[in-house]
């Protein structure tokens, strides 16, 4: 089995394993609201990564892009604005709190019968597809 097909029963597993779970998060507004309170999480956790433990630090100003720069030569221009690396401890917090993030759109995807690894696979080809121009 090639990695891409491992990469599929990760992800049809995850979601069974988060349907046996569904019981308290059963309503899709409950999953919708949990949803939008775990992305303010894993927000709050990178915040906390600069603004409490500095192990990141957040530079960013305009940038200047030539006129005759190509969609191609964005990368150059453009850039995270993080300078640093997560230390194990926010790297820690931001993980668990991704996975919270990842479990309510799992339960999201479960709830209105749709199929998370569906869901990955074309939005992958769609970003394969439009490239640069998949600004979104």
């Amino acid at each position: 089995m090639g990695s891409g097909d491992e990469t599929k029963v990760v992800l049809s597993d995850f979601q069974d394993t988060v349907s046996q779970f569904l019981v308290r998060h059963q309503s899709i507004l409950d999953i919708l609201s949990k949803n939008q309170e775990t992305n303010a999480r894993v927000n709050r956790a990178v915040v906390k990564a600069v603004t409490n433990c500095g192990c990141v630090k957040v530079h960013a100003e305009k940038k200047e892009i030539p006129e005759c720069a190509s969609l191609s030569d964005l990368k150059v221009y453009l850039e995270t604005h993080l300078k640093g690396e997560l230390c194990e401890e926010c790297k820690d917090v931001i993980q668990a709190e991704l996975g919270k993030t990842l479990f309510y759109i799992t339960a999201l995807c479960e709830t209105l019968g749709l199929s998370l690894e569906e869901v990955i696979t074309k939005e992958d080809k769609k970003v394969a597809t439009l490239r640069f121009f998949n600004f979104t």
